[in-house]
């Protein structure tokens, strides 16, 4: 990592091949005036100000906007309002004055627990002496005649992610002589200028059960703005925002991305002016009164960090997200994912000792290293209408309670696998103890209504230190006493009206997501090891801010492999593979009552964290051995695939799907090409594979545990010639460029085959 710096006021970041060049002249913020390749060092960079400053025109202001990070009419911006503060409940307009600037070739990444986790733990946070650095700088601003200061950071990450983020408070000055002042935020908004080549809109949207599909729409004059006021960034949520030339994919296109790293609400937006090139950027979508910064108290608010990342197709701009991602978790790579059964979709509700330890034994026989109770462990809940809150053991299902809980754990243990359990902790039934003890521990508008509730349940305030505690405690001392190793946190009602009664009704929203990372934090700061997964009625809630804390996120309550082919495919624009639950359920799926193959169901969930959504107690002793095949390959493949580089192949043909992991080396790649519905081509057409070394001689064979091996089980009608165990030997710049003719499959199938380097 590089900072370079010129007496013209220019500044280069660069890391991980990207660099990102900011001109500050005239004491004013940073104007982003390059952002791409690395340049290798800082020739050519002195005067990129002057190159890109535009003149004035008639109609216009004496000085055309030349947006800076935080645009404000002060320098002429006249698109949506990107900072907006009220001083005493009046609207103040900002002029920034920069009064310091500094730079780091080695800048923390990682923030640490924080003050509120450390308490609930009862436990110091130390900071990790491997923790990843980055190429920073920091600018500090004013409007002193307002009272106004304004931190600003970038960083360039070890895999040239970009991020910017800001501190707004109080000025010393203005704390010292108007104590009670009350300086309010309501918006603000960082930005990333593109090149004017960008010329479409690649986001995502979608429902339960279909998460994160993709849409696509010209970039015009004006604003696309995608705003979550719910809570969480729920189904629909465009992980990125994408521009790039039209056309752009997951191989091609100079792509730029953003991404607003927070599990509550806010804004992601993209803006051309007649004025500017388009800017790309995001923040915290902030009620009224969040973020009030009373003088004399030394309050700031700190906005999420919003993120950038280019590269030549989606494919690149994702691998810096996920390098990213990898850097907060080193256990990814010192421990392998673990093989998962959850037993929701096995038994629901219908929890018993027997059962379970049933189910134990199957899972174990198939390879599975960690079985997870799911929800109905615990108070009345023997269905969603009761007992959401009451994180006590049920006696009515385990008779000595935690011990009888603790039996199965232990049973678990002693089969060699690890015991997870399922919470929610920020949500309670109406019908439940603590509902009944605690009304007032529930979001509401005010005293005399609630929300409309979702799946029988409401919101937890979780900004009430009591409540908050009572949470941390509950889970804190299931996970002493029961020995558990995993939690499932699971998230499922949308987050409306979120007054507290704590703080006299007004809106706790951002001191709500603050206390789920802060319970996050402690429980993993107390409990050395524990893994959680992020849960939000399946992909509610995957974004950055949680990622930062959660092991895994539970992509979709939907298990249909074909409908997990678009859904697994745009989560990982985000998320690693590797940290994205990919589970063989039950044919007809209970979400869709599709009806797939196990080969299918398999293939889908093998490029993930492998697992099982499945009743095995009920199933045919066959599919149980082909069950236990795939779980057999999943980790053979598992100790390069889980640090290797997801790649997506494009394919104008949207009837197929092509999409791999490659080793790091480049030595070994497996692929999955998928036939999720008829396709006008027919045979199917050749398929290129990205991510390979060109220059390398590559063989290229079916896995061996690969039933569809002949024409029986294909749509073709005779034998497709590599197809064989033996395979074919090919270069990678063959695979690369003309590609390699596929299976005629069936609608609903899939098949997997190796790439391997030949020495």
């Amino acid at each position: 990592m590089t900072v370079y710096t010129s007496d013209s006021g220019i500044v280069t970041l660069e890391n991980g091949g990207v660099a990102v060049t900011l001109s500050l002249k005239n004491n004013e913020l940073p104007r982003i005036v390059y952002w791409g390749r690395a340049l290798g060092d800082d020739q050519g960079t002195a005067q990129l100000y002057e190159a890109l400053r535009p003149q004035r025109v008639s109609g216009g202001l004496d000085d055309t906007n030349f947006p800076t990070v935080l645009p404000t009419q002060a320098e002429g911006w006249t698109g949506a309002p990107r900072f907006v503060v009220t001083r005493d409940g009046h609207e103040i307009f900002c002029a920034f004055t920069v009064t310091s600037v500094e730079t780091s070739e080695a800048a923390p990444v990682a923030a640490g627990t924080s003050a509120l986790a450390e308490e609930l733990a009862g436990v110091k946070g130390e900071n990790r002496a491997d923790a990843p650095r980055a190429a920073s700088l920091t600018v500090t601003a004013e409007d002193a005649a307002q009272g106004v200061q304004l931190t600003w950071q970038m960083q360039v990450l070890e895999g040239g992610l970009v991020r910017q983020q800001a501190r707004v408070q109080n000025t010393a000055e203005w704390d010292a002589a108007h104590e009670g002042s009350v300086l309010s935020v309501q918006t603000l908004e960082l930005s990333y200028p593109v090149p004017a080549t960008a010329r479409e809109v690649l986001t995502t949207a979608g429902h339960h059960l279909r998460e994160r599909h993709p849409q696509r729409q010209e970039l015009t004059m004006g604003r696309f703005e995608r705003v979550v006021e719910i809570g969480r960034p729920d189904f629909d949520a465009t992980l990125l925002l994408n521009v790039g030339p039209r056309g752009f994919d997951f191989e091609h296109g100079e792509v730029y991305s953003t991404h607003v790293g927070w599990s509550g609400n806010s804004i992601t937006s993209v803006e051309q002016t007649v004025y500017t090139l388009p800017l790309i950027g995001g923040g915290e979508h902030l009620y009224a009164g969040e973020a009030e910064l009373i003088a004399g108290e030394g309050a700031s608010y700190t906005s999420p960090w919003v993120y950038g990342s280019y590269g030549e197709g989606l494919n690149e701009v994702s691998q810096r997200f996920h390098s990213f991602v990898r850097s907060l978790h080193p256990n990814l790579a010192t421990k392998p994912r673990p093989v998962i059964l959850n037993t929701w979709e096995a038994v629901y509700f219908e929890h018993d000792f027997d059962t379970l330890k049933q189910l134990a034994d199957k899972a174990a026989a198939a390879g599975v290293e960690r079985f997870v109770v799911d929800d109905g462990w615990f108070g009345s809940r023997r269905d969603d209408t009761s007992g959401l809150g009451d994180w006590t053991v049920s006696q009515e299902v385990w008779p000595d309670g935690p011990k009888s809980l603790k039996a199965l754990a232990d049973y678990v243990h002693g089969l060699g696998m690890e015991f997870g359990l399922w919470f929610e902790p920020e949500m309670a039934n109406i019908v439940s103890e603590l509902n009944e003890q605690h009304p007032d521990w529930l979001l509401a508008p005010h005293a005399g209504r609630l929300p409309l509730q979702g799946r029988f349940q409401q919101v937890v305030d979780l900004s009430n230190p009591e409540a908050c505690r009572y949470v941390f405690d509950a889970m804190d001392a299931l996970v002493g006493e029961l020995g558990i190793d995993y939690i499932k946190w699971d998230h499922n009602k949308l987050v409306t009206e979120p007054g507290s009664a704590c703080h006299g009704y007004a809106a706790t929203q951002h001191a709500q997501v603050e206390a789920v990372y802060a319970i996050f934090e402690g429980l993993k700061l107390k409990h050395e090891g524990l893994e959680i997964e992020s849960c939000s009625s399946g992909g509610g809630r995957v974004d950055l801010g949680i990622l930062e804390r959660a092991d895994r996120v539970w992509t979709s309550d939907c298990v249909d492999p074909v409908e997990r082919a678009e859904i697994q495919r745009y989560t990982s624009l985000l998320v690693p593979e590797v940290m994205m639950g990919e589970h063989v359920g039950a044919s007809p799926a209970h979400s869709t009552q599709r009806a797939t193959s196990l080969t299918m169901r398999t293939a889908m969930a093998l490029f993930g964290h492998f697992g099982i959504e499945w009743d095995l107690n009920h199933q045919p002793q066959e599919d149980l051995d082909e069950l236990a095949q795939w779980v057999a390959l999943y980790k053979q493949v598992r100790p390069w695939a889980s640090q290797g580089v997801s790649v997506h192949g494009d394919i104008a043909d949207d009837s197929v799907r092509l999409d791999g992991v490659v080793a790091a080396d480049g030595s070994k790649a497996l692929y999955r090409f998928a036939q999720v519905r008829t396709s006008v081509h027919y045979p199917a057409l050749p398929v290129r594979l990205p991510g390979l070394d060109k220059d390398a001689l590559y063989r290229v064979r079916p896995v061996d545990i690969q039933r569809e091996l002949d024409v029986h089980h294909m749509n073709g009608q005779s034998d497709l010639l590599w197809w064989t165990e033996e395979g074919i030997e090919i270069s990678g710049a063959a695979l690369q460029n003309f590609g390699i003719r596929p299976p005629q499959l069936h609608p609903a199938q899939a098949v997997v085959f190796v790439v391997e380097r030949i020495a």
